[in-house]
């Protein structure tokens, strides 16, 4: 997909081109296998689209960073749940033990049978334990960031002085900003790799879905409420 598109224009065909990821993702089998070796392209395409969207908004947030913050290309409704122009990192765990609690309940007597789904569900002790930490470690990391923002709105009053260096201050918004975005890369791909392909996709599914659910709420509210 191409970055060079002014951003609100690339992040409706970002979208767009999301849905018909998950629409077709959606429709791809997912049985329990000891090889899910052919699921492994799907899960590639499906993060590198993610990570063209970081791509694509790390350089507008070079260009306007204010702009970004504003996030003027999203519904009220995406707006009013974001976390330093995103999805707060840690919302990947919460996900994580939703599906995972709903599939477990789903397939119990096939579970006490001793049968293996193989899908989120049927997560390991090893793979719990994994999400636990890295659950611990985002919260950490988002903290510290979270800490950054407020220093650097806490500093308005520098902005008071006789000669405000304003450019150094909107730098320092950029580099708060892309932290956020790579904190959020970091945690999908380090939750995509402790599951196994099959459990990825599902997990990238859910995580598409609720990005999409969220957004047509928020499209129906804004056209409800447009003055």
């Amino acid at each position: 997909m191409s970055t060079s598109l002014p951003f609100t224009q690339f992040y409706n065909s970002w979208f767009d081109q999301l849905r018909h990821l998950v629409h077709h993702l959606s429709t791809v089998p997912l049985t329990p296998d000891q090889n899910e070796d052919h699921l492994l392209p799907l899960v590639n395409k499906v993060m590198s689209h993610h990570e063209d969207y970081f791509h694509a908004k790390s350089l507008a947030t070079e260009k306007d960073p204010l702009h970004v913050l504003a996030s003027p290309w999203v519904t009220t409704m995406e707006r009013s749940l974001y976390w330093i122009t995103g999805w707060r990192p840690t919302t990947a765990f919460h996900l994580i033990y939703t599906e995972s609690s709903h599939l477990f309940e789903s397939h119990i007597i096939d579970i006490l049978r001793g049968l293996h789904t193989g899908d989120l569900g049927d997560l390991s002790p090893v793979q719990f334990q994994r999400v636990s930490e890295l659950q611990c470690e985002t919260v950490k990391e988002e903290n510290a960031i979270t800490d950054e923002l407020s220093e650097w709105q806490d500093s308005v009053s520098e902005m008071m002085g006789p000669r405000p260096d304003l450019n150094e201050k909107i730098g320092r918004l950029v580099i708060i900003i892309k932290k956020a975005d790579d904190l959020r890369l970091k945690t999908l791909r380090s939750v995509v790799g402790l599951l196994s392909p099959q459990q990825a996709i599902e997990f990238l599914i859910a995580a598409a879905e609720l990005l999409v659910g969220i957004r047509g709420w928020g499209l129906n509210h804004d056209r409800a409420h447009r003055r």
